[in-house]
């Protein structure tokens, strides 16, 4: 399974989250899975990276050309691709995936991740998307979206899009064992 992760380029946060994030790539590395990820050297993208290579797997990386200086991408890479821009490396990263998995980010993070959830809502792709929910950082946000459906703002139906786990495993069995279906928009016949 190619499994593309969103998460942090940040160098300054817990050391809990590299490593959580450095168990987990090596978790899918032994299990066979392939790396799918925005290429960056640092933050927790590049310790996915260190972790999936480490357990002798397979790792794609996409980035914008205008990434391409030293010390910024992840030199071991199996594979990379280029872009001209930021949106055409996410419709890299949505069409080469077969699961998604949010880890603790930034505003790059959040983008990806409301974007791929957005998609499946509207039918777009029945890819799991998953949040690696270390040291409760995701907690916010969970609760952010359990408002948005209590006050009306989101359909009850939308907490099928998405799962959080805490555990690398339990996050890789869900992957591994999805079989949901593409999201509950329905088109309107406008004739």
């Amino acid at each position: 399974m190619v499994i593309c992760l969103y998460g942090a380029s940040s160098q300054n946060i817990h050391p809990d989250y590299f490593t959580g994030v450095e168990d987990f790539g090596r978790a899918m590395g032994k299990r066979g899975h392939t790396l799918l990820f925005g290429g960056g050297d640092k933050g927790l993208m590049g310790a996915a990276a260190r972790g999936v290579k480490g357990a002798e797997g397979r790792v794609i990386g996409v980035a914008p050309r205008f990434f391409n200086a030293d010390g910024i991408l992840y030199p071991a890479c199996d594979e990379f691709f280029f872009t001209d821009t930021m949106r055409e490396r996410k419709q890299i990263l949505e069409d080469k995936a077969d699961a998604f998995v949010a880890v603790p980010g930034g505003i790059g993070t959040f983008d990806e991740l409301f974007e791929i959830l957005t998609l499946k809502q509207l039918g777009r792709h029945s890819k799991p998307v998953a949040l690696l929910n270390l040291r409760g950082y995701f907690d916010p946000l969970l609760a952010m979206l359990e408002k948005a459906m209590a006050d009306g703002f989101m359909k009850e139906e939308c907490r099928t899009l998405w799962a959080a786990f805490d555990n690398a495993d339990a996050l890789l069995d869900y992957l591994e064992q999805y079989r949901g279906e593409i999201g509950f928009f329905k088109e309107v016949d406008h004739d």
